[in-house]
């Protein structure tokens, strides 16, 4: 399945006032490889396995597979992780026909808060929020897998 996504920094929390739903993530990765990341993902009382391709030139698109797991399974293999967890909390946020997935980071990435929207093509027109800043699609420093290894509290 192709995922087609676009990321943003956020300026405000006023999000948090409009989210209809919030979940507390932990999550790892078996491989960072930007070729092929493999992720373990606990999400709330749910836990997850994906595979990501490398994202196109746009960096939009990319091939995502996903299957749920036990939590006790990705417990374990959390442990088995390379180096740097991400801890965040994820608010849904309802605009206009679409879903913005809102993440706040913790620990060493605390201080970034990104919202990211789903989209059916590299051109559908979506409602941007107040509260959506720079988008940051195509700026690989914001991929969970990279943040896993330079947290964006070490950047300059």
């Amino acid at each position: 399945m192709i995922e087609i996504e676009r990321k943003f920094l956020v300026t405000s929390d006023q999000f948090k006032k409009e989210a209809f739903s919030q979940n507390r993530i932990k999550q790892g990765y078996l491989s960072a490889v930007p070729e092929r990341t493999v992720r373990v993902r606990i999400k709330g009382n749910k836990a997850y396995i994906t595979i990501k391709g490398s994202s196109n030139e746009s960096g939009m698109s990319r091939f995502e597979w996903e299957k749920e797991i036990p939590v006790d399974e990705a417990e374990k293999l959390l442990l088995l992780c390379e180096k740097g967890i991400i801890d965040k909390t994820r608010f849904e946020v309802k605009v206009g026909s679409h879903t913005y997935e809102v993440d706040e980071f913790y620990g060493e990435n605390q201080g970034l808060i990104m919202a990211e929207i789903e989209l059916g093509s590299e051109t559908e027109v979506f409602e941007k929020p107040h509260w959506l800043g720079t988008e940051v699609t195509n700026d690989k420093r914001y991929y969970n897998s990279y943040l896993s290894i330079s947290p964006f509290g070490t950047w300059q």
